[in-house]
């Protein structure tokens, strides 16, 4: 039975949808406070980062290869395959953002926001032509729905749903809809048609299918395509989010409407954003900063933690138990959605980087290396209730090491690193972009990525920005 959380009835129900359009459609750049159009622009710099180094992977080739054969259009930039329509270059870009596992995260709405919404706002800031001002207030609006209506829906909704294809696909429409300058009445529009297409189920995990990575591509293009249809007077449903038979109540049972409401217009969520360091599902990560913590505390070596190891004993919460419960992960997909083993990785060898997750680790019956292996049986993962309370607020892990001697070391984290409760720097978060890109494409090339971002606010024209970012970007295409 579907239960609607204490608080909703002060919200008349008819109204949010309509609100949440009337107040997005209102705002201007100018209404942006500073810390939201800074912290904006560490958001675009840390996708474009996972964009571009994502772009030369197998399953955005796959993508940029579909999107090519859909016609040919020079309006946006697909990095490191060439141009496409706005909706086609969002669907690739967006294919590519989500691949490394290494963009953004939101704890409130358990979103990955930048993968489907920063694709669809350059597609289509480049074929409008629209400042740079104009691109970054469509990102922070784009944010601010889709965390608000991820939040609504959480934690139920993660049972099945992906919300960085669900509510992210409102959040595509918004950024694309503010671009294009769509009234209230258009932007409702946007978001009804935005609302039946919302979409991206959990199963793909059971088998490391890349049907996750379709996910933030198809919110971004159907983003895209809603805010033309509406600007063509394509009309969609006006109670989207709060209709009986609207998103709210089709994908959670125990929404809570305030979440989209409260604070709208005043309290940004885009401020509330996480960056990732290690490249693998975010459950993980509390659970992988204890790990890295007592290795270096300890001083160990690969060696050192296989003699001095006996137990591992991993606590954490039950919905990303959930997704990250796989024991012995056969492919690459699979190892970035088991805790288990990036919590030996961390411990074996300090760092769960790219590297930790090249395919040859992985064989049919499980990892290939056998002091990972090892590790993988002295290793038990359960769901404590007491961490299961508070996410997803909080996406805690303890973890506690029984030691050859007979000694025990153990730790615990509400919050991993890059959380607003442990904050990067923009050097660091430059400094992250710099590897990721310059292991791509070269130092040149991301040092010339990274000006470009730089650049952005005072950009009088988004489409001069994007499409040398990678030089050479067919030669990249043919060699990979």
């Amino acid at each position: 039975m579907v239960r609607e959380m204490p608080g909703t009835a002060s919200i008349p129900p008819e109204a949010v949808s309509r609100r949440l359009a009337d107040v997005l459609a209102g705002t201007t750049y100018a209404d942006l406070p500073s810390p939201v159009v800074t912290e904006t622009k560490r958001a675009i710099l840390d996708w474009l980062g996972s964009a571009l180094a994502g772009a030369v992977e197998p399953a955005a080739r796959r993508m940029q290869e579909v999107v090519a054969g859909l016609g040919t259009s020079q309006e946006s930039t697909v990095f490191a395959a060439g141009r496409s329509s706005a909706a086609g270059a969002a669907l690739a870009n967006g294919v590519a953002s989500h691949i490394l596992e290494l963009d953004d995260v939101h704890k409130g709405s358990t979103l990955h926001a930048a993968a489907p919404i920063i694709p669809a706002a350059l597609g289509m800031a480049e074929r409008e032509h629209v400042s740079g001002r104009t691109f970054i207030l469509s990102i922070a609006l784009g944010y601010d729905a889709a965390l608000r209506i991820g939040e609504a829906v959480n934690p139920s909704h993660y049972r099945f749903w992906h919300p960085t294809g669900t509510a992210g696909t409102f959040g595509a429409a918004v950024a694309a809809g503010t671009i294009m300058q769509l009234s209230a009445a258009q932007m409702l529009d946007a978001l009804g048609n935005a609302g039946t297409q919302a979409a991206g189920l959990w199963e793909f995990n059971s088998d490391g299918a890349m049907s996750k990575h379709l996910h933030p591509g198809k919110a971004a293009f159907n983003g895209v395509l809603s805010a033309d249809l509406s600007r063509a007077g394509f009309t969609g449903a006006k109670r989207i989010l709060e209709g009986e038979r609207g998103f709210l109540r089709a994908m959670s049972t125990s929404f809570d409407v305030t979440r989209i409401t409260d604070g709208l217009g005043k309290a940004w969520k885009i401020t509330e954003n996480c960056y990732k360091l290690h490249s693998c599902c975010g459950h993980t990560h509390s659970a992988i900063d204890i790990a890295l913590n007592v290795r270096s505390q300890r001083k160990w070596s690969a060696e050192d933690v296989v003699t001095n190891v006996r137990d591992i004993h991993v606590e954490t919460y039950g919905p990303g138990f959930e997704i990250v419960k796989e024991p012995n992960p056969r492919s690459a997909t699979q190892a970035k959605f088991s805790i288990a083993y990036c919590v030996a990785v961390a411990l074996l060898e300090g760092r769960v980087g790219l590297e930790q997750f090249s395919v040859e680790r992985f064989a049919p019956d499980g990892v290939c290396d056998p002091r990972i292996a090892a590790m993988l049986r002295r290793m038990r993962v359960t769901v404590e209730e007491e961490l299961t309370q508070k996410y997803p607020s909080a996406w805690p892990a303890r973890l506690t090491l029984a030691l050859g001697d007979g000694s025990r070391l153990s730790g615990c984290s509400d919050y991993p690193r890059g959380n607003p409760e442990h904050p990067l720097t923009t050097s660091q978060l430059e400094e992250k972009f710099l590897v990721l890109v310059g292991s791509r494409f070269g130092s040149d090339t991301a040092n010339s990525a990274l000006r470009t971002v730089r650049e952005i606010e005072d950009c009088p024209d988004v489409a001069m920005l994007f499409p040398n970012v990678l030089p050479g970007d067919t030669e990249v295409q043919r060699q990979s």
